[in-house]
């Protein structure tokens, strides 16, 4: 018996034959081109041909787990036809006289190292996405097949790592779980296996050498256990009876108000980074989408998004969405979200430095575009606005002249705009110190206890080693909520919370009991939380 501890990105319980899977090695070798209009041609076409496989991907993955998780593939169609990507393409073919594998394989590798390179994890997951576009070109362009066969039994799927389109041509009939070494929680294929249902892990040192092994995925404690004794096998058929009961249970919580037994509601919504994500709120029933991040439009182009790329996105999610409230946070570059046409300078400590709302108000042609989009996408839905890095209520003004004209210049176009509510995030000492003043000024909080658990420890949350001294449960971390409920509630406003703390269960009666309004987690998490709270009496 061998035990691999890895990351669950899905909880669960599965027992089955384990099948190593191998990516068919894509090599790329660097040739000499004399005529590269021609090879430029060669690359025209094996994108057209990709963005059609993509086309049927979506389809499939549409059918097979919903809506918007099959969105990543037109996600997938849209990145190669960036016009930054294909330029580097050509640029480099043009350039270096190469042929177009190597040129392909070369500007992949960029984007992806740009985005793994960001500390937030979210976008550090967009690194996949920009190699398995590269690589499916390159597969085109080898000439190579494309087959993901599970077999004829249920399997537990291992491998190195796996790309969204390798996961969605997978027969679902035959996948009862993921084990990859490679991955993060935020990737589209970790969502793809919380929509489906099927446990998985992440991060763990699998190899092939446990192919056509009994195996054991425990995504409750992270655990792969490969080749199992008898007992512990008996052990884990009784728990995943027991967990699929459970699991059972919660699907009974979907459409029941989060409410405690004395009648105290809690608003439970979900936290997002890109459109793709939004089968996932709607399968786990939030109420709404607590804190969508909208740096995915200005990390994943090579200059700045349109004001009409901005209210497509924006407008999808409140329509989707069918009006529940969506709070959209207004651009968080800066610190470890660096974009190269932003032309930041460098800093010494940039979380420390030119980010959030900063930038906005140095930047007001950015921020009025933004504003725009997002005032006209709020006559489509339940929009509300959120404005992060507040330290002050001179910020705040600001900020509210500044909308305010962007929403009359609107009005005077001719543009219908909804009722939008605007609120800050807390995630200063400075904002929390200072809520009973700001909460006179806007309309609610959501406090994200990522950032004001590291500024107020004095420690960098992304430090490893510093974790022995890192404690977001801190009383003073915790005395700063607090603070900030009181003060909004006594100007009449709501205070949520939208940072990790607000999915840590350990936590969530004291949330409660402290008067939070509303709690926005990972879609996940949303109905595991909402039995905690209904059970509270």
């Amino acid at each position: 018996m061998f035990i691999c501890n890895g990351k669950s990105v899905c909880k669960g319980i599965a027992i089955g034959k384990i099948k190593f899977y191998a990516k068919t090695s894509q090599a790329v070798v660097q040739r000499k081109i004399e005529d590269t209009e021609k090879e430029k041609k060669r690359y025209a076409q094996a994108k057209k041909q990709a963005i059609a496989e993509l086309e049927c991907l979506y389809e499939k993955a549409r059918k097979e787990a919903g809506e918007e998780s099959a969105e990543i593939f037109h996600v997938h169609g849209m990145l190669l036809e960036d016009e930054g990507y294909n330029d580097s393409v050509n640029h480099t073919i043009e350039t270096q006289q190469v042929n177009a594998e190597y040129a392909v394989a070369l500007t992949g590798d960029h984007y992806a190292d740009m985005f793994a390179n960001m500390d937030d994890d979210y976008f550090k997951a967009r690194s996949a996405d920009m190699k398995d576009i590269s690589e499916r070109v390159v597969r085109i362009l080898n000439g190579a097949a494309d087959s993901c066969d599970l077999g004829q039994e249920p399997v537990i799927i291992a491998a190195e790592n796996l790309a969204p389109s390798e996961t969605i041509r997978m027969d679902k009939s035959k996948l009862i779980a993921f084990v990859t070494k490679e991955g993060s929680s935020n990737s589209h294929t970790a969502i793809l296996a919380r929509t489906m249902g099927i446990p998985a892990l992440v991060s763990t040192a699998v190899d092939d050498s446990c192919n056509g092994k009994i195996g054991i995925v425990d995504g409750y404690e992270g655990k792969f256990i490969i080749d199992p004794t008898e007992d512990i096998l008996e052990s884990y058929r009784a728990k995943k009876a027991a967990d699929d009961e459970e699991k059972a249970l919660l699907q009974q919580m979907k459409g029941k108000e989060t409410v405690t037994g004395s009648g105290k509601k809690i608003h439970l919504c979900a936290n997002i980074g890109h459109p793709s994500d939004l089968a996932a709120v709607l399968e786990n029933d939030a109420d709404g989408i607590g804190l969508f991040r909208s740096e995915f439009l200005y990390l994943e182009t090579e200059d700045y998004p349109t004001e009409e790329q901005q209210f497509a996105a924006y407008k999808k999610v409140v329509q989707t969405m069918g009006g529940k409230k969506v709070i959209i946070r207004t651009l968080d570059i800066g610190a470890d979200k660096q974009v190269k046409y932003f032309s930041l300078d460098q800093e010494a400590n940039p979380a420390l430095g030119l980010r959030g709302i900063r930038i906005c108000l140095t930047r007001e042609d950015i921020f009025r575009t933004q504003l725009r989009a997002l005032y006209r996408a709020s006559a489509y839905g339940n929009l509300s606005i959120m404005y992060p890095m507040i330290i002050s209520a001179e910020e705040v003004l600001k900020i509210k002249e500044i909308s305010g004209s962007v929403r009359e210049e609107l009005i005077a176009e001719g543009v219908t705009v909804g009722n939008v509510e605007e609120g800050i995030m807390i995630e200063t000492p400075a904002a929390a110190i200072m809520s009973d003043e700001l909460a006179k000024h806007v309309d609610f909080f959501s406090i994200g206890t990522n950032d004001l658990t590291q500024y107020t420890l004095a420690m960098d949350r992304q430090n490893e080693k510093l974790e022995m001294f890192y404690n977001p449960h801190h009383p003073a971390v915790l005395r700063l909520i607090q603070m900030v409920v009181d003060n909004g509630h006594r100007e009449g406003i709501w205070t949520g919370i939208c940072g990790e703390l607000g999915a840590d269960t350990c936590l969530t009666e004291q949330f409660v009991k402290m008067g939070v309004d509303e709690l926005s987690v990972a879609p996940g998490n949303i109905l595991p939380i909402r039995k905690i709270i209904c059970d509270m009496k």
